[in-house]
């Protein structure tokens, strides 16, 4: 299996993951043209997708769902909190494919399982894509994580997982009172301590590689984010990690 985030942050966030003859998005929030460009970047074009998979209806993770939709004519899999608030910003779609909440369906070669979130939306989820021999956890836009959440993402080959802020930074940052506790609450962001202690809950022996995501641009940095997952990470730990960006895709990661 290989996967590449195209873009990670609140300007906008898409995941493409492949494996044998199957590709698909986990969100598409920024337009079809720049989604066309980041693929190009990696070697890879639209016309290997097969579907879109939806986490929440936030703009920064639907906004180019619908215009890829229906060019590549590929069907939208969403539960149905997602669909109904995301309605004005979907628009008409190929297909809708809804999916309950905690189920597992099948695209192509892949597994796709979905998992509850805490987030400022409907129905927010993450997910877990498997093709049968390793696993990718899929887990940001979160404001707190739970035992659930840990029981679905062990045992995954890799793991994206949201290191959203730095508590000083945030605090001290330009955010309004109101916003801050907004990123700060139970539906809003992990800041990168809440992160750093739920990867220490999920250190296991098929964990190969972490992928830090969803870094805000204002109150946090790749520093900061890195340093707070290395601490979490047994010295002896033989993975990798990556930061993730808002401003270009990461070179396809095979695991």
């Amino acid at each position: 299996m290989q996967f590449s985030l195209l873009g990670s942050g609140s300007r906008g966030n898409s995941l493409y993951v492949e494996s044998g003859c199957t590709a698909i998005l986990i969100d598409a929030g920024f337009s079809g043209r720049e989604i066309a460009a980041r693929l190009t970047s990696i070697d890879r074009d639209l016309s290997r997708l097969q579907a879109i998979c939806l986490t929440h209806e936030h703009a920064d993770h639907i906004h180019g769902v619908g215009v890829l939709s229906r060019r590549c004519r590929v069907p939208v899999h969403a539960n149905p909190g997602t669909f109904a608030a995301g309605e004005s910003r979907l628009g008409t779609v190929h297909e809708r494919r809804e999916f309950t909440t905690g189920q597992q369906f099948t695209i192509g070669d892949l597994e796709v399982r979905s998992f509850a979130l805490s987030h400022d939306t409907a129905d927010p989820v993450g997910f877990v894509v498997s093709d049968g021999r390793t696993s990718l956890g899929y887990c940001t836009d979160t404001g707190k994580v739970s035992h659930l959440m840990a029981h679905r993402l062990a045992g995954c080959s890799a793991l994206i997982l949201e290191f959203n802020h730095n508590l000083e930074l945030l605090k001290n940052g330009p955010y309004p009172l109101p916003l801050q506790q907004r990123v700060r609450s139970s539906h809003g962001h992990l800041c990168n301590e809440a992160a750093a202690d739920f990867l220490r809950m999920l250190q296991d022996d098929p964990l190969q590689l972490v992928v830090l995501a969803h870094l805000s641009e204002t109150n946090n940095t790749p520093a900061l984010a890195e340093a707070a997952a290395r601490e979490a990470l047994p010295s002896d730990w033989q993975g990798n990690w990556l930061v993730a960006g808002q401003s270009r895709a990461t070179p396809l990661q095979v695991i």
